[in-house]
């Protein structure tokens, strides 16, 4: 691969800031999982309409087992997904993953009000998480891994073929 293939505006030290707090958060994953998706509800409750396994459900939002699932899936993925950016110089999540990703959230209504969303969730949940180790810096580079994860599924955010 080309350097000019490099994903730019992710440094050497974004990398490093992201790869510490992945490495100290990541035995934890389960609950901070849960606790983003919390998060974003808590935020944005009208989300819940997004998530099928959800629309008929009696069970609270932190002991829903499907939402757990999901949250913990979704967290790893971001999380694994920033820490490889910079070393793999694009996002690494599976393009099958992409494809399926962007079909889903184009079905489902989402919308770049709901990224943002969930992109505040999951700063204030990494925050919360490492607060010793949270700093403007680290909000940047978790923004920008972010970012550029959230591009690489609205490029598939379309009908599925």
């Amino acid at each position: 691969m080309s350097t000019s293939e490099v994903i730019t505006g992710f440094t050497e030290e974004q990398e490093a800031l992201v790869v510490k707090s992945w490495t100290a958060m990541k035995k934890n994953s389960g609950e901070l999982g849960l606790k983003f998706f919390l998060k974003i509800f808590e935020i944005a409750p009208s989300a819940q309409k997004l998530f099928s396994f959800l629309k008929d459900s009696n069970v609270p939002l932190e002991r829903n087992p499907k939402l757990k699932s999901h949250a913990v899936t979704v967290f790893v993925m971001t999380c694994e997904s920033a820490v490889q950016l910079r070393k793999a110089g694009k996002v690494t999540v599976r393009e099958s993953t992409l494809k399926k990703t962007g079909g889903v959230h184009f079905k489902s209504g989402v919308v770049d009000e709901h990224y943002e969303v969930t992109k505040f969730a999951l700063l204030e949940t990494i925050k919360e998480a490492v607060p010793e180790m949270w700093s403007p810096e680290m909000k940047i580079a978790w923004g920008e891994a972010y970012d550029q994860l959230v591009a690489a599924i609205k490029s598939e955010s379309k009908p599925s073929s």
